[in-house]
């Protein structure tokens, strides 16, 4: 908002001072993309105001699927340039973006145009301006699969990416969690896997306010969520599981606990599970939470609000305009949904909101995908910027 003082003159020359206020619209909904499939998975807030939003295209690029990264300015207009697209030959995806320390971008998700196996952990790393840094990308994994979710800077200037590898482990597949020096190479004894002799993924990771590092990810019947010294080893009592549902995404509160968030399943119709433990992964008196209706309804990331509550975004498929919508809840720290919330986004076909963060302001940055446009045959970045009320207009 903008406040200006303005002076009125009357005829017989005696003056008055007035103040105007001008309210700036915080919210609006935008759309990048081409002809083909173009998703967004991870978005930010950058240190100018804008935002970086990673995902996929197959509109453009070398492969068949590329890794999309876009930059736009505070409103939704992308800056002169972006978006830029990376990849080889075959399916290339960015599953998460963040800013570095120096300004420029680190990104993970997966490829499979280079690397050792089928599919290998992409990370990439490129300046303020979306150029790829000398050395970069990197690749990691063995001679099956792998793929990266997170990847978050330590506070060593390295990085620490969250994800899973059937290359290795116990099971058919496992935790995936690598670190490494800021320039990709992966410290001594890294990576690590983690997980049981069935199916265990890795979806979303994090530095610890103790210089660990805290896991979730799900099997096929629970939530994993490991705990780490920085070495990557176990804490006493780690990992935890909680049965009957999946982990999608896990922050560290403000009080050292973790809040978790994915789906479960009732009556074969899944709903928004919302978790919250102390320090130790034991679950708070009163949690979980779960949230939806009748149909089916997701949980795929959450964060702290400044207030101490959470803001939670996912799809819908029990409310809002048609197919799966956008589905975004506000709850205060003991998961209790605020007035006026939850709020959905969407047209009439299916449109998934897969990463959600406040704002400077106090509003939310919403990112995923949208296939309700007459435009194109697949879908389009979808980006959503409300205000603290989950208001676009």
């Amino acid at each position: 908002d903008s406040r200006f003082l303005i002076t009125v003159k009357a005829q017989d020359g005696s003056e008055k001072t007035y103040s105007l206020l001008i309210h700036r619209k915080v919210g609006w909904e935008k759309t990048f993309g081409g002809s083909g499939t173009d998703q967004g998975y991870s978005v930010q807030q950058t240190s100018d105001g804008g935002f970086i939003i990673a995902g996929i295209t197959t509109s453009s690029g070398a492969g068949k699927e590329d890794v999309y990264l876009l930059r736009t300015d505070g409103q939704g207009v992308a800056l002169a340039g972006w978006p830029k697209t990376f990849g080889g030959a075959e399916s290339d995806v960015g599953n998460c973006v963040q800013q570095t320390s120096d300004g420029g971008f680190i990104i993970t998700g997966r490829t499979a145009s280079s690397g050792a196996g089928k599919s290998d952990v992409y990370l990439l790393r490129t300046d303020g301006q979306g150029v790829a840094l000398a050395g970069w990308p990197k690749t990691y994994g063995g001679a099956e699969n792998e793929e990266g979710f997170s990847v978050q800077q330590t506070s060593d200037g390295g990085f620490i990416i969250t994800g899973w590898t059937t290359s290795s482990g116990a099971g058919s597949a496992d935790v995936y969690l690598i670190r490494t020096d800021g320039q990709g190479v992966p410290l001594a004894g890294w990576p690590k896997t983690y997980g049981g002799t069935t199916y265990d993924a890795g979806y979303f990771g994090q530095q610890t306010s103790d210089g660990g590092f805290i896991a979730t990810g799900s099997s096929r019947s629970y939530v994993y969520l490991t705990r780490t010294d920085g070495q990557g080893l176990p804490l006493a009592g780690w990992p935890k599981t909680f049965s009957g549902m999946m982990g999608t995404s896990v922050h560290q509160t403000s009080d050292g606990g973790f809040i978790i968030t994915g789906n479960n399943s009732s009556g074969g119709k899944d709903d928004v599970y919302l978790l919250r433990t102390d320090g130790q992964g034991v679950t708070l008196p009163g949690w979980p939470k779960s949230f939806g209706g009748a149909e089916v309804d997701v949980g795929n990331s959450v964060r702290q609000t400044s207030d101490g509550g959470f803001i939670i975004s996912g799809q819908t498929r029990s409310s809002g305009a048609g197919g799966f919508d956008v589905y975004l809840i506000r709850t205060d720290g003991q998961g209790v949904v605020l007035a006026g919330w939850p709020k959905t986004f969407g047209g009439k076909l299916d449109d998934y909101g897969n990463s959600a963060q406040q704002t400077s302001d106090g509003g939310f940055i919403i990112t995923g995908f949208k296939s309700s446009l007459e435009v194109g045959v697949g879908s389009d970045v979808y980006l959503i910027r409300t205000d603290g009320q989950g208001n676009t207009k």
